[in-house]
Parts: C-alpha cells; sequence; structure tokens
C-alpha cells in the first residue's frame, strides 16, 4: 500500500549517505524499470541479497507494506542479519514517526551503526554499478583446461565473484559480498591487518571443528606470500577465505584481519570449489572489465611472444634466447647474469633441446602495470636429460634504450 511520507530512508540514501537528488532518484528508478524481472538482478548465491535489494526498491516507491513484508520474510530465514534487523526497524518506527536516516532510533553502539551502513551502501552501489554482462574481468587472459574455477575479489566493490571454465567459455557463475582487512589494502607486513593484492592459489581447507566460532563454516588458505610477494619483502601468513561466527549473517566490509569474509551461507555454496588445491584466487583494490574481443587480442598477441621464448630455447642460440629475459631478472636468488651463464654453459652441452607446453594460464596481476603470470606444464627433453614439471613465470611488458614500443620480457620464474 502507497501512503505519502518523505521517507529519506530510502536505497538512495543507504548509497550516498543523504536525501536523493531528481537525477539520481531518476537513475534508480531507470534502474529498475529498464530491466524485466528476470534479468533485473545479477547472477547471485542465493536469494537473501536479492530479498534485501527488493525490501530497498519497495521502500524507495513508498510501498512500505511490501517492503515490510520483505523484511520480515528475510528475518524468519535468517535472524541474525544485522543489516536486514536495522533496516526492519527503522520500517516498523516508520509507521508512527517522521524518519530521516537508517538506525535514528537504534540503541546499538553509533559505531555498529555506521559499519551498517557502510555494509549497505557497498550493497546496494554494486546492483547500481554492476559489471556489463559483455564483459569479463581484465585479468582473465587465458585459463588452461584443467582450470574450472576462478575466484576474483574485487576490495572497492567488496564483491567476491565466481568464474567458471567450461571448454574455453568463461562465464560469471555468482557474486557474493565480501569483507577485508581493516586497514584495506596492499598487506606489506605481518600483523598489518591488510588485505594482500595479487594471484594466489587455494592450498587445502580447513574444517569448523578445528576453528574457533569466529571463522564460521570453515576456512580455505591462499598461498600468501607468493614468490611474487617475497621478492619485495612482503611478510604474514595466515590469510584465509573463510566464514562469520553464527550470531551474524556477514561482516562490514572492513573488519577481518587481512582474511576474506562471507557469509555462512554463501561460503557453503563454493566450499567445494575453494577445497581444491590450486585454484586461482585474485586479489584486486579495483577489478577493470573489458570485452572479451579485447582479450582474445590481448592473448594471441602474449602467446606470439611465448612462442617465440620457447623456440628460441629449442634453436640453443643463447643470444636469441637472453633477449626474452629482463635485466630485472630473478630466478630464486639468482639475477639475470648468473642465471643466463648457467643457461648457456648447460644448453652448450646438448645436441636437441625440445619443449612441450601445456595447460597455459594467463593473468593479468593487480596492481603491477603491464605484468603477467603464467603458469603451464613443461614437458622437456634434451639429447641427455629430460624432465617434466610445472612452471611459473612473470613477464613484463619494458621500454628500454631505443624500443619505440613495450617488450614482453620474464622478469621472474619459478619451477613449481
Amino acid at each position: 500500500m502507497k501512503r505519502p511520507c518523505s521517507f529519506v530512508f530510502c536505497a538512495l540514501l543507504l548509497f550516498l549517505g543523504s536525501a536523493p537528488s531528481t537525477s539520481i532518484a531518476l537513475t534508480l528508478d531507470t534502474y529498475i524499470d529498464n530491466r524485466s524481472p528476470s534479468k533485473r538482478y545479477p547472477i547471485t548465491s542465493h536469494t537473501t541479497e536479492k530479498m534485501l535489494i527488493d525490501s530497498l526498491h519497495a521502500i524507495q516507491e513508498q510501498r512500505m507494506d511490501v517492503a515490510l513484508y520483505e523484511m520480515e520474510n528475510l528475518l524468519e530465514k535468517h535472524p541474525e542479519f544485522h543489516l536486514a534487523q536495522l533496516i526492519y526497524g527503522d520500517l516498523l518506527m516508520s509507521k508512527g514517526r517522521w524518519i530521516t536516516n537508517v538506525g535514528n532510533y537504534s540503541d546499538g553502539p553509533p559505531e555498529k551503526i555506521t559499519d551498517l551502513k557502510e555494509e549497505a551502501r557497498q550493497r546496494l552501489k554494486y546492483y547500481l554499478h554492476q559489471p556489463n554482462p559483455y564483459t569479463v574481468p581484465e585479468y582473465l587472459v587465458n585459463l588452461a583446461e584443467n582450470v574450472t574455477h576462478v575466484v576474483l575479489l574485487d576490495i572497492h566493490q567488496s564483491r567476491l565473484y565466481l568464474y567458471e571454465n567450461q571448454y574455453g567459455n568463461i562465464r560469471l557463475r555468482a557474486s557474493y559480498y565480501a569483507s577485508v582487512g581493516k586497514n584495506g589494502s596492499p598487506k606489506q607486513s605481518e600483523g598489518d591487518q591488510k588485505t594482500p593484492i595479487g594471484v594466489y592459489l587455494t592450498t587445502g581447507n580447513i574444517s569448523n571443528d578445528e576453528l574457533p566460532d569466529r571463522y564460521g563454516i570453515g576456512a580455505f588458505p591462499i598461498n600468501y606470500p607468493n614468490e611474487w610477494d617475497k621478492r619485495f619483502g612482503r611478510t604474514g601468513y595466515g590469510i584465509w577465505i573463510h566464514g562469520v561466527p553464527q550470531n551474524t549473517y556477514s561482516r562490514p566490509p572492513l573488519s577481518s584481519d587481512g582474511c576474506i569474509v562471507i557469509s555462512n551461507e554463501d561460503l557453503l555454496s563454493i566450499k567445494d570449489i575453494l577445497a581444491i588445491p590450486n585454484t586461482p584466487v585474485i586479489i584486486a583494490d579495483h577489478i577493470p572489465w573489458t570485452k572479451k574481443r579485447d582479450i582474445d587480442i590481448r592473448r594471441n598477441r602474449f602467446r606470439k611472444k611465448f612462442e617465440a621464448w620457447r623456440r628460441d630455447w629449442e634453436s640453443r642460440n643463447h643470444q636469441r634466447y637472453a633477449r626474452h629475459y629482463s635485466w630485472n631478472f630473478r630466478s630464486g636468488i639468482e639475477g639475470r647474469s648468473s642465471w643466463l651463464q648457467y643457461k648457456k654453459r648447460i644448453n652448450a652441452q646438448k645436441r636437441y633441446i625440445k619443449v612441450k607446453i601445456s595447460n597455459m594460464s594467463i593473468f593479468g596481476y593487480p596492481g603491477e602495470p603491464d605484468t603477467l603470470i603464467v603458469t603451464f606444464d613443461q614437458d622437456y627433453r634434451s639429447s641427455n636429460y629430460s624432465t617434466q614439471g610445472r612452471k611459473h613465470q612473470y613477464w613484463r611488458r619494458e621500454n628500454n634504450d631505443g624500443e619505440k614500443k613495450g617488450v614482453w620480457r620474464i622478469i621472474q620464474e619459478t619451477s613449481l
């Protein structure tokens, strides 16, 4: 039922923290009206967040009874959802008094109300500014066939994305509200309460039987610090993707000691994926989105350069091989000079070299412009030695003297 109400507590208030202007209100109206019911919302983990957004939309349209009904259903399902409790309380209060802000009449601690309002803003911001469905994260340059899923975290949006790889076709499977470190990012040292930025891998799982209640239904560690972090002296440990205590549904956007935190409900829906070792987890301050055809162009151009490196290695021509390595190259504790001297000595002892590459994944590296991490299986055969293994290479596009355009070179290499 519609009733006259100057109810400034609305979806736009939650997003902006102030009364909506006409132009902003029209933007939200357009956002709602231009979508059919089946297309209004992006893919999410469950109906819980959709129920919350439905209620906010009803508030914005001054359909208070509908909003109250939605919120009652949500709290029946999740009575521990503190943000929903706050909105529900304001909805009840609106029946008898003028409401001008979220939590005006709550008796909770002011800092708690501030945290809940920030959570509401982050949740709604995602729905107002969700990615174009015809774009993909710029970091997903190429996924190997054996990489079935990739997790990406956008810290600025408080959003965790799950992408699925089906025979080379990458599609968004789900997205989730997420919390990160109290002091944001990037992590530099132990105890700084920041979330790292980079490309990581899951390393297994820790069941809730082994954890305090604060971690929820389980925890899934990632391999921070990775070899790139160690290169720059970053320290710390114990960065996990985990759940929340039983007495809450979610946590404020900045509330962990550096871990990635999602609701137990959401974690339950992806725990089997996170439990698979070596599932990629890409963490960025902000995810850039691009058209799929632009990703294809970038991938094809880089693979030509990568193939040139492989052929030049097989050629045993040291000068051609060496040109692929940056002056800043490192492998473990070795720099470029000692590494290339070693390779020159080894390769000179061989009559032939054959290098076969398979299961190649290519990811852009967050926080590092023009840097790619390339992971692949390598089948190396030569006249006097053969081996198989997995390798990480970091490639960076550099401009050296006399070069008009940036050239991709290997800046770090690790055998796994």
